[in-house]
């Protein structure tokens, strides 16, 4: 017995070779002798249509117990290459080094932040001001859970059409509960009829856009300007940062030892502007001005390790600024699948 016992382990060993090859070899067989094999297989379905659209547009984090959700109220394309005042090449060197050309694809972003007693807005998008590609704040605080008429406040940050257009709709408030907030310099210039009057042509539709979007706040007596630094709402502070506007503000978000500030148009282009924070866009009231603001606020805000909120930085726009050479480097938040 024990001379014929390895034959059948052998053998078997043998059959399950076969058995493999065979499995190799059959398909081989098939193609050779010109079987179809999607005849094997369910029909064929036709190609799938590209959609073309993208997933709501919003981003959770906590502040300390503080719950803030980024918004894209969309993408506007810029010319940024007419609008920025810089030396010549400066603005192609920087979208080239960036993979970005002009028209610059830009977001327009918007915060909402729940204090845990009150749910605060910052800054409303465009509305329809600024064309079909914004406009979208609502439908995306309604996507992330939230109705408009569960806010309670908005801070306004400046009045440019693409931060106050989404307040109101047809002469109505989109916020009917909402107080809004805004520097008075601000409401003083782009609120008045005789400023409007004698502002340049293609500057009128600035005031206009400013007028309709806050009267219908002003007319329901909820609009309440302030005139310096402070808490505006509880945990939420808000702090100068004029020149792009005349009352151009940032709010620092507080809670629990962490901090929040979003800066709102201290800057627009950062493949350019971080590195040249002299360069300033054709949109800031007084350029000299907001280029110091954004100096100030920067070297504060890279020293502090702050987290920063930018209107205009690729959504989220939510990141950390360190000093780099005579400018600043942006490093953006890791994406997180939780809310923390």
């Amino acid at each position: 017995m024990t001379s014929t016992t390895p034959f059948p382990r052998a053998l078997r060993r043998r059959q399950t070779l076969l058995g493999r090859l065979a499995a190799f070899a059959l398909p081989a067989a098939l193609v050779a002798a010109g079987f179809a094999f999607a005849s094997l297989s369910a029909p064929a379905l036709a190609a799938a249509p590209q959609l073309k659209t993208q997933a709501p547009g919003w981003y959770r984090l906590m502040v300390g117990s503080v719950e803030v959700t980024s918004l894209s109220d969309g993408t506007v394309a810029l010319p940024v290459d007419k609008l920025l005042h810089a030396p010549a090449g400066r603005v192609a060197e920087g979208l080239k080094q960036h993979f970005q050309q002009a028209p610059l694809e830009t977001s327009v972003n918007a915060w909402l932040i729940n204090t845990g007693s009150r749910l605060v807005l910052v800054d409303a998008g465009a509305g329809t001001l600024f064309g079909p590609t914004l406009g979208k704040l609502a439908a995306q605080i309604r996507a992330a859970g939230y109705q408009p008429e569960q806010v309670d406040d908005i801070l306004i940050t400046h009045m440019h059409p693409d931060h106050v257009g989404g307040l109101a709709a047809d002469g109505q408030r989109v916020f009917p509960n909402a107080t809004v907030h805004a520097d008075k310099a601000d409401a003083d210039y782009w609120l008045s009829p005789a400023k409007a009057d004698a502002a340049p042509q293609e500057q009128k539709g600035f005031f206009q856009g400013a007028m309709a979007s806050l009267n219908p706040y002003a007319q329901a007596g909820r609009f309440v300007p302030f005139e310096r630094d402070g808490e505006i709402v509880p945990g939420i502070r808000a702090l100068a940062a004029h020149g792009h506007t005349a009352g151009h503000t940032a709010y620092a978000v507080e809670s629990q030892g962490q901090r929040l500030v979003l800066v709102g148009d201290l800057i627009h282009v950062a493949s350019v502007q971080l590195a040249s924070p002299e360069v300033t866009i054709a949109f800031d009231t007084d350029e000299a001005q907001a280029a110091r603001s954004r100096a100030r606020v920067f070297a504060e805000l890279a020293g502090d390790g702050s987290l920063v909120a930018v209107s205009h930085f690729s959504f989220p726009g939510l990141g950390h600024l360190r000093r780099s050479g005579k400018g600043w480097a942006w490093v953006p938040l890791d994406y997180s699948s939780q809310v923390r």
